[in-house]
């Protein structure tokens, strides 16, 4: 386990009179993510100033989720905490013991806003979970309340398929098929929201721009003022929705890997860079071209990916978003 400075978790609560939701906010995730925990502390400014008021439900800030890889500046402290979030009676790493703080702290909330950043540069969008179902992977019952938020949170790009995609990628490098191993996939791929919404609330991941991007920070901002005030957790009007013919709505299909070090990039990929059939993406360390198996946007490219890492994924354009979407 990595050596830490002194460090703690930290959350703060404020509670309003009336009954309401109870909301989860959380920031720095990866500690190099940074926008949710500014816009975090001025919404807390703002609360402990008077200027908002808590009038119902409750709303929980979490400024800091990851303060080693935070203090790190870095994406992760000891491994990243966006995987295999679960309690652990045994920890083995600083982010185990992040979870086992953590994970109580979201089961006991009904909804989560997860604020994030990402690498290269495009436009903020939101992640959201599975239409309704009672599968095994990921069954779930909240899909029209997940979706009526990610519209009013002020992106016009949404996303999903995230868990079934990555178990793909994972279950492809392990080479094995059978129940046991498709557990500790499936396991491996949960991270905040996936264990929300296993908990039995619902969660959304908002990437709210580039890393060093100035107005990343202000998206959040505006998520988490818009949230607040679509469940009635402050008394303001209710943001008006996107409407469904400005959104553009995708869903992960397949992950690629880097296979070696050799492995490279045709050109410099932003996420949802359009790729058409055919179109090369990139170059095996032997020479082997990279092709996009369809008509395609290319999402998290990943240009310092490891070997038997997850390199890019491909994503099509789903057309039954609004099928639970109000």
């Amino acid at each position: 386990m990595t050596p830490t400075p002194d460090l703690q978790f930290k959350s703060i609560n404020y509670t309003g009179l009336a009954s309401g939701p109870r909301l989860i906010i959380t920031g720095a995730v990866h500690g190099n993510e940074t926008c949710g925990t500014k816009a975090i502390r001025r919404i807390m400014d703002e609360i402990d100033s008077g200027k908002l008021h808590i009038a119902a439900g409750s709303v929980t800030f979490v400024p800091v989720t990851n303060p080693l890889a935070y203090f790190k500046e870095q994406r992760s402290g000891d491994r990243n905490l966006n995987r295999n979030l679960f309690p652990n009676a045994e920890p083995q790493d600083f982010e185990d013991q992040i979870a086992n703080w953590l994970c109580p702290l979201l089961a006991s909330h009904d909804v989560l806003l997860d604020l994030h950043s990402f690498n290269a540069e495009s436009e903020p969008f939101v992640m959201v979970g599975p239409q309704n179902n009672e599968g095994t992977l990921q069954p779930f019952k909240h899909a029209e309340k997940e979706r009526a938020l990610a519209r009013r949170l002020g992106v016009r790009r949404f996303v999903d398929g995230w868990l079934a995609t990555y178990g793909q990628g994972v279950q492809r490098r392990i080479g094995s098929g059978d129940a046991a191993t498709l557990e500790l996939t499936m396991r491996y791929g949960m991270g905040t929201t996936e264990f929300m919404r296993s908990a039995g609330g619902y969660a959304l991941t908002l990437e709210c721009g580039q890393h060093k991007d100035p107005a990343a920070p202000a998206v959040a901002y505006r998520a988490i003022m818009n949230t607040l005030a679509f469940l009635k957790v402050i008394d303001a009007p209710e943001p008006e929705a996107i409407a469904l013919d400005q959104m553009e709505a995708l869903s992960m299909v397949v992950v690629h890997d880097k296979t070696a070090a050799g492995d490279h990039f045709s050109r410099t990929w932003s996420s949802f860079d359009p790729v058409a059939k055919g179109e090369q993406i990139g170059t095996r360390a032997d020479g082997t071209p990279v092709t996009a198996e369809f008509d395609a946007r290319i999402l998290f490219p990943d240009v310092n990916a490891a070997p038997n890492h997850e390199w890019y994924y491909l994503t099509r354009t789903n057309t039954q978003f609004d099928k639970y979407s109000a």
